[in-house]
């Protein structure tokens, strides 16, 4: 069984992390969606509210799991099993982080490879970040969240 697991700290989870996680699963049997639980950082959506939101956008796919880790991300993936760590990449400053990073994690962690997925053009303008000064603003996000999602139902 090929399992990747794609890393970050979804907050919140967008329709951008939803198309990349769709085109993870045409390469591989298993994604994990591994939040990244850094205590340092100021978040939206608490860990185990990212959990539920991620959670109920795929409880019906048994191929996707949803967990959360505090470890090097590398370590994570090992202790899954997995052999691939997907990054989604939206423009050239994202393609140039993560392959800092790719670099880095084959590095230390040889027998993983990154792949690189592209964001489908029209969800490039959706980040995390703009979804959260947006909600800072009382403005309307439904149209960056994954269908069916109402991120007050996880604040």
């Amino acid at each position: 069984m090929k399992i990747a697991i794609f890393p970050g700290s979804f907050d919140p989870f967008t329709r951008g992390h939803q198309a990349v996680v769709d085109e993870a699963l045409t390469l591989f049997d298993k994604v994990v969606i591994a939040i990244g639980d850094n205590v340092n950082k100021r978040s939206l959506l608490s860990v185990e509210n990212r959990l539920r939101l991620i959670g109920d956008i795929y409880r019906d796919n048994p191929r996707i799991e949803c967990k959360s880790y505090a470890t090097l991300t590398g370590e994570f993936a090992q202790e899954l099993g997995a052999t691939a760590i997907i990054r989604g990449v939206r423009n050239t400053v994202d393609f140039e982080y993560e392959r800092t990073m790719a670099q880095i994690n084959h590095r230390i962690f040889p027998d993983i490879t990154t792949v690189i997925l592209f964001t489908p053009p029209h969800l490039t303008d959706i980040a995390s970040s703009t979804v959260r000064e947006l909600l800072s603003f009382n403005r309307d996000v439904s149209e960056m969240m994954p269908e069916g999602i109402n991120i007050e139902d996880y604040r």
